[in-house]
């Protein structure tokens, strides 16, 4: 059976990403890695390669060290869909920390540039809501929010905000 697994590229820093991400989530495991050596095309010199392959909550990934290639960017992003706010905080305030930043509705990046998305379970719940006005409200609060936080999405369902 084919398997599907996001295969991140980074610049030299691969291991540290991946020993990062092992470091904040809680059902994380190392799986194996590789290294080798390339001559870079129409040079004299060679560039160290590795891959390192992991797990986090059950989704397999591999990193890849191999040099200087374009930044990460949102057209793909890691979603994490959490159970509460306290999980949502715990996500959050993990991948931004020292250098990620935060981006509207949920989304940042985390100190090596990939794109996150952590979002509440109720969030999508609430916004499909069958009563358009109610998920409009709950929308349009999201739109205002970095980081969502689950009781303005809920004031916002109820007419409160």
């Amino acid at each position: 059976m084919a398997t599907i697994h996001p295969f991140l590229w980074f610049n030299l820093n691969a291991r540290e990403a991946r020993d990062f991400y092992l470091s904040v989530f809680k059902n994380a495991k190392a799986l194996g890695e590789t290294e080798f050596t390339d001559w870079v095309s129409g040079t004299n010199r060679t560039v160290p390669h590795a891959t390192f392959d992991f797990e986090l909550e059950g989704l397999r990934l591999t990193a890849l060290n191999a040099g200087s290639m374009p930044a990460f960017n949102e057209r793909l992003s890691l979603y994490i869909e959490t159970s509460d706010q306290a999980e949502t905080d715990y996500y959050y305030q993990a991948l931004t920390a020292d250098g990620g930043s935060e981006k509207p509705c949920g989304w940042l990046t985390d100190k090596y540039g990939v794109y996150w998305q952590v979002i509440p379970e109720v969030t999508l719940r609430l916004m499909g809501d069958p009563d358009r006005e109610k998920a409009d409200r709950v929308r349009q609060a999201m739109y205002g929010m970095t980081k969502i936080i689950v009781a303005d999405l809920e004031a916002a369902y109820a007419g409160n905000a």
